[in-house]
């Protein structure tokens, strides 16, 4: 228990005629769980629900077209029709019935647009292709400029007449409205360009036409960039001159977000890299231009920093996105004394962010896998008793056995280590990766405290199965590190492995060779680069296997080329030598020196030696996580808990 308390983010706050009990927000995140053709699913209702119950004072709706040309995907929601009316109503009861205030926010993507580029119908201020995308959408005439802005009413007043308590002009991260506001994607020359006044008539027009179509006492938000953060683009200086007119044009809120999904290290959904609040300066300077409420956003987990700063007037709201994603309950926790039981976002971006627009899959969360999954999340106990063998200690292994717990089944945990946390325990050593060490332990410490009954440093064999017979086994058992035995000198005194440099069995040599550029590979030369050594790494795929497009691999790369670490991609190590190493590349032979050491990093292989066994004494069982096939944390985690679901 702790002794902390959160009063100011706590305080209730009043805008226009709404108001809230506290200072909390969830913004608005993307899920692809409406529709295929926009309207409102009971999966989003079940997750918005689940969201709505952790206490927040308002929870602003994912992003929702105001007209058929800003469809950024197929399951976006809709606003541009009554058609849509009745959906959103279920949205904003669901939300109003769990005691917060429901804002919708109203979105055109412009050239955000995939799958409307690809037709030859995306529109944009001017003919500039995006950044993300590489193509050019068609530029607005007067006449397009025109029907998007009164969309934009006719979608805040549908918003209305659906019981929402607030709309948010979503004017950030690149899409139609920031593109108007961007030098670098409006190229106008008419009254909708040029200095930054004219680029902001656009988002001016927009909000003076919401404005007059939901009336005086409705209150409406607007979410912009504070900054682009990229090259060329607008800096906040530029935006605070133009604020006080959104204000004066009927703006209630500013939303002070950051980036477009063109900026560099995805800083709109900042990687683990950004500190908790970084973002809250931005938000001062917003604050400083204006004279309306600010909302502060910037990979915000804990209540605590919350309440600092709204008690230092930085802000006076404050956005938890990913973490309502990691813990919908992180808020009742805090409020009860219960901090220390918070689980906090690790800014992996595996289930969020990188699923939806690399994977164009459905909102999940790497470390919470209720989330996206509320309808089929299973919330009483079974109605058999079973007695589980969850065999391994890491992510997958762990959750399992904590739901399979819940769900009250009599659980026995084995770890053939001495410590549960399996591949997290070396993940979170490298730089920036300490949320991952608090998630870990967090998970284990759960796991102690739950009347799970845990055997570490035991190895389970074929006669332990058989003499105890369990009803169900989980096979968590991870992966085996695998050692290329067809390089000569692999056996050479100098060669260890990631998993030696990392526990620090081994201290880092001075000049490196690390074979293998997969996420083992690149977080191991990160990690040794942090410590001084002149780093090599060595990799057979021409192409690499982290990409550059994800958040953290990203800031991988610029920290590895920072340090002056050397890539060799599309390369095979032949032989290690005492001192040296013979690398080909092609059909070319190349030797490196001087070497003093060479880190095997090559990854893993599924460990399944107890399969045969299990299907051979007919027991249930399931195969979950890196010992199914070697993949992330949100893998082992949703696996390890649906196999507990179905037992």
């Amino acid at each position: 228990m702790t002794t902390k308390t959160i009063p100011n983010l706590l305080s209730p706050i009043k805008i226009r005629t709404m108001e809230l009990k506290n200072r909390s927000v969830m913004p608005a995140m993307g899920t692809n769980l409406a529709n295929n053709d926009g309207t409102v699913s009971d999966a989003l209702v079940a997750y918005m629900r689940r969201r709505a119950q952790g206490g927040l004072g308002l929870i602003i709706s994912e992003v929702t077209a105001v007209h058929p040309s800003g469809i950024a995907i197929d399951t976006e929601l809709g606003a541009y029709d009554d058609r849509f009316i009745e959906g959103l109503a279920k949205l904003s009861n669901t939300i109003h019935s769990n005691g917060a205030k429901a804002a919708l926010q109203l979105h055109h993507a412009g050239r955000e647009s995939f799958f409307l580029l690809q037709k030859g119908e995306a529109i944009g201020p001017s003919a500039v292709p995006s950044l993300v995308y590489g193509m050019a959408p068609r530029e607005m005439t007067k006449d397009d400029i025109k029907e998007i802005v009164e969309a934009f009413g006719t979608a805040a007043y549908r918003a209305k007449q659906a019981g929402f308590d607030a709309v948010e002009i979503h004017a950030a991260h690149g899409y139609l409205l920031t593109q108007f506001l961007s030098p670098l994607a409006n190229k106008r020359t008419d009254e909708y360009g040029g200095d930054m006044f004219g680029r902001s008539r656009f988002v001016l027009e927009v909000i003076s036409e919401v404005r007059s179509r939901v009336g005086d006492d409705f209150p409406v938000i607007l979410r912009i960039s504070a900054e682009e953060s990229i090259k060329g683009g607008y800096t906040v200086d530029d935006i605070c001159q133009v604020l006080p007119s959104f204000v004066q044009a009927g703006t209630d809120v500013i939303h002070a977000s950051l980036g477009t999904h063109g900026s560099p290290a995805g800083i709109t959904i900042a990687p683990v890299e950004y500190e908790p609040g970084f973002n809250v300066w931005r938000a001062r300077k917003v604050k400083d231009a204006v004279h309306v409420p600010v909302i502060a956003v910037g990979r915000f987990t804990d209540p605590y920093l919350a309440d600092e700063v709204i008690a230092k007037g930085d802000a006076d709201l404050v956005a938890f996105g990913r973490q309502m994603l990691a813990d919908p309950d992180f808020l009742e926790k805090a409020k009860s004394g219960r901090s220390d039981e918070i689980r906090e976002c690790i800014a992996c971006n595996q289930g969020c962010i990188e699923r939806l627009m690399l994977e164009l899959g459905k909102i999940r969360c790497a470390i919470n896998p209720e989330t996206g999954q509320e309808l089929i999340y299973p919330r009483t106990q079974a109605k058999e008793k079973k007695h589980v063998w969850v065999i391994g200690g890491g992510p997958a292994g762990l959750t399992a056995s904590l739901e399979a717990a819940r769900l009250g089944h009599d659980v026995d945990l084995f770890e053939m280590e001495k410590e549960l946390g399996g591949q997290v325990l070396y993940a979170s050593i490298p730089p920036a990766k300490d949320a991952y060490r608090k998630w870990i332990h967090g998970l284990i410490s759960q796991v102690k405290n739950s009347g799970i009954k845990v055997h570490t440093s035991t190895p389970v064999n074929e006669g332990m199965i058989e003499d105890k017979s369990p009803d169900v086994v989980i096979l968590a058992t991870g992966g085996a590190k695998i050692i290329p035995e067809d390089i000569e000198g692999i056996g050479l005194d100098h060669v260890v492995d990631a998993w030696q440099v990392l526990g620090e069995d081994v201290k880092p040599g001075k000049d490196v060779i690390v074979l293998g550029g997969g996420l083992i590979g690149m977080e191991t030369a990160d990690f040794m680069c942090s410590k001084g050594s002149n780093v090599t790494i060595v990799e057979l795929l021409k192409t690499p296997p982290v990409t550059k497009i994800a958040s953290h691999g990203y800031m991988l790369y610029k920290r590895l080329e920072k340090c002056g670490a050397k890539m060799y991609f599309g390369t095979r190590l032949k032989r290690i030598e005492d001192g040296s190493v013979v690398i080909v590349r092609g059909e070319e032979e190349n030797i490196i020196s001087p070497i003093d050491q060479v880190v095997i990093a090559v990854g893993l292989r599924p460990r399944q030696a107890l399969k045969q066994t299990l299907e051979r004494l007919g027991i249930r069982h399931f195969v979950v996580g890196d010992a199914l096939s070697v993949r992330r944390i949100i893998e082992a985690t949703e696996e390890g808990a649906q196999a507990a679901w179905a037992i």
